[in-house]
């Protein structure tokens, strides 16, 4: 089944200091993981809330890093709400997803 995939970006596909997205370093085992899925036939959607509260446009920065770390996509959105907790039915926590992933 070909699915939709949002996926978030600062730690889950990349190590982040803070709201310092500039010297991210990338999680390439879990980029891999991701690439897999997009070369499935998966739409990958990288969704970021870089600068949701600090008003920062990041894409130019966040399209550079993604093309050097060699992340594959069909789409970058930004403007996804900055939460400390987000309870959906179809959501699975980074950590888990990349464990189960990787076995």
């Amino acid at each position: 089944m070909i699915m939709v995939i949002y996926v978030d970006i600062d730690e889950t596909i990349c190590k982040t200091q803070g709201t310092n997205y500039a010297t991210a370093v990338p999680i390439n085992g879990n980029i891999s993981i991701i690439n897999k899925l997009y070369k499935e036939g998966n739409e990958i959607i990288y969704w970021t809330a870089r600068g949701t509260k600090s008003g920062i446009d990041w894409r130019e920065t966040t399209l550079e890093q993604l093309k050097n770390w060699g992340a594959l996509h069909s789409e970058l959105k930004f403007g996804k709400p900055a939460y400390d907790l987000l309870i959906c039915d179809k959501s699975i926590n980074s950590l888990e997803f990349f464990q189960i992933k990787s076995i």
